[in-house]
């Protein structure tokens, strides 16, 4: 559907965190048996509770979730696909910073959040994220403020033209029921936040990303939300299904871990959600569940000229149109 041009309001609609909390617990059920039908092994399911210990910092979340993983799969070397739903009383300093509008409120955040590492260096890993996070006004005096933030982005290791113009056009088409200019401007987004500044190199060839959505209002916030999320395995599944049996050798695996390097300086040094999780008393497990198993560094490592993994640089890391 179109965005109406004359929405209502956004406080008209109540925000129904009970609902969004139910379609992620969905949503990371159905990832992971699915994945567990193609792989042919079994997540490891870790449910997680945690309590603020007494007169600890108030900025310590609290809350739960499910860690599921799975590794030294058929298909997945590690795969790590979480739900977590924490709360606290007041936010580290990586929210408030923007936000100041945020301190002193009570604030709700919940979320599923996956990466996947295939073992055959020609399947990319790839990464999704949806999230939500609401904080309520003082005293009950006023309106909460709330938005929806995620994404899916794709890293491969070696390029393949058909692979990424169907993952792109998965992301374009769940979003074009909410229209035809989200797709651009959430891919643009993606090229934008999945840089890594310090090696002016994109991590992937990306995807779609979005962040503080909470406009024309809660419902079509949480539509487009959930396109996402329900599309995820439409666009990767069917390219690892294509590439998990390409031959690769000893070559292809050093190329693979040299190249997890990057996708780990990202996690560590960029990423707002790892960033948020560790401040906020989170996890730590479960946050850094996305770092690859097996990952190594090279000085001034360069492909060789004309190669396959030279072709990753010139052709794929590289803000492109894909569709």
């Amino acid at each position: 559907m179109q965005a109406d041009p004359h929405p209502a309001s956004p406080s008209q609609y109540p925000v129904d965190a009970a609902g969004v909390r139910s379609w992620l617990v969905g949503l990371q059920q159905t990832i992971v048996e699915r994945l567990e039908a193609a792989d042919g092994g079994s997540f490891q399911r870790d449910p997680w509770q945690r309590d603020t210990p007494p007169h600890s910092d108030s900025a310590l979340a609290e809350g739960g979730g499910l860690t599921c993983i799975l590794e030294g799969g058929a298909l997945l070397e590690r795969g790590g696909i979480g739900f977590s739903a924490v709360s606290g009383t007041r936010l580290p300093p990586s929210a408030t910073a923007s936000r100041p509008q945020l301190a002193g409120r009570k604030w709700e955040a919940m979320g599923v959040s996956l990466v996947l590492h295939p073992r055959n260096p020609f399947v990319p890993t790839v990464h999704l994220n949806v999230r939500f996070f609401v904080a309520q006004p003082p005293q009950g005096i006023g309106e909460p403020i709330w938005w929806f933030g995620g994404g899916m982005d794709l890293t491969p290791y070696y390029g393949f033209d058909e692979d990424a113009e169907h993952f792109h056009r998965t992301c374009r088409d769940a979003l074009a029921p909410f229209g035809n200019d989200l797709y651009p401007r959430y891919k643009k987004w993606c090229d934008e936040y999945f840089y890594l500044k310090h090696r002016a190199e994109p991590r992937g060839i990306g995807g779609v990303f979005f962040d503080d959505l909470a406009e024309p209002d809660f419902p079509t916030a949480f539509g487009i939300t959930r396109a996402v999320g329900d599309h995820f395995l439409d666009a990767w599944l069917p390219i690892a299904e294509r590439r998990r049996e390409h031959a690769w050798g000893e070559r292809e695996r050093e190329w693979q871990a040299l190249r997890r390097g990057r996708y780990v300086e990202f996690n560590l040094v960029w990423d707002r959600g790892t960033l948020f999780g560790l401040q906020s008393g989170g996890r730590t497990e479960s946050i850094l569940m996305s770092m690859p198993p097996n990952v190594r560094w090279a000085y001034d490592q360069r492909p060789e000229t004309g190669s396959a993994e030279a072709r990753l640089h010139e052709r794929y890391l590289v803000p492109r149109a894909w569709v």
